[in-house]
């Protein structure tokens, strides 16, 4: 199986910690470059410092807040002019939890700039190197609320159902151009993402933490969270030759907790 991404540069989005992380350091096990963005840069220091390095590969990273759309592209046109980007990890933490009915205009629209435009932005920074070389790959981190919302994430689940859908419709515009484009669904995974859900969870119900996150673990078939790097893995796959026919997809690493099919 050919999994070799030597020479290839990698733009991992929100790898600070978590899921991006995790992708980050499986593209670089394989023998990509990578450049991780997220908003605080002494983190992404330490994150190049602990990434697989062999010769050749100089791992970098790119101060950027997804949620300020013009300064984005700014940073990305610098990016691309030095480093041409062949592999985009479109990955952002979630919106806070809450009903969908009682959640601000103004949440949602946050949401959407940070989830949909700053992937928009993304996108179209690294699109020309991509369909020049006619290879590329695009994976955004999103959710298994695309398929079953999640109670509690009201504005999440309306939000991530708009990424899988531009997503989708990308992959059939970019397909010609030797670009795939898929989705990622990361069921329960050990981050500070899912311990915020829980606390929020808790504290609706008023309930214990532990007993929330016992109930939430005894929920998935696989009866544990997921760690970061098994879907960091996934990730990988897909971004790597042996994945080149498959794109338009949204897989659930999820460890079977989705009841739909």
């Amino acid at each position: 199986m050919d999994l070799d991404l030597t020479g290839r540069h990698a733009l991992v989005c929100g790898a600070s910690e978590g899921i991006g992380r995790a992708a980050a350091h499986e593209l670089a096990a394989l023998g990509a470059r990578i450049t991780v963005l997220a908003r605080r840069e002494a983190a992404l220091r330490d994150v190049v410092r602990a990434l697989p390095a062999s010769a050749g590969q100089q791992h970098d990273v790119c101060v950027a807040d997804l949620a300020d759309a013009t300064s984005l592209r700014g940073t990305l046109q610098a990016l691309v002019a030095r480093q041409p980007v062949d592999i985009l990890i479109n990955n952002t933490g979630g919106p806070p939890g809450g009903s969908a009915h009682e959640a601000a205009a103004e949440a949602y629209l946050e949401a959407f700039t940070r989830h949909l435009v700053a992937g928009q932005t993304l996108v179209q920074a690294v699109l020309p190197h991509m369909r020049t070389q006619r290879w590329g790959r695009i994976v955004n981190v999103v959710s298994t609320s695309v398929r079953e919302p999640i109670p509690g994430l009201g504005v999440s689940n309306t939000v991530r159902g708009a990424v899988a859908g531009w997503a989708k419709t990308l992959s059939r515009e970019l397909g010609p151009d030797g670009i795939t484009v898929n989705n990622v669904l990361p069921g329960f995974t050990e981050t500070a993402r899912i311990d915020q859900i829980v606390r929020e969870r808790a504290a609706r119900e008023s309930r214990d933490e532990a007993a929330v996150r016992a109930d939430m673990a005894a929920s998935v078939p696989a009866r544990r969270f997921a760690r970061p790097e098994e879907t960091g893995g996934v990730i990988a796959f897909l971004c790597s030759p042996a994945a080149a026919y498959v794109t338009g997809v949204s897989l659930p690493v999820d460890g079977g907790r989705m009841a739909s099919i």
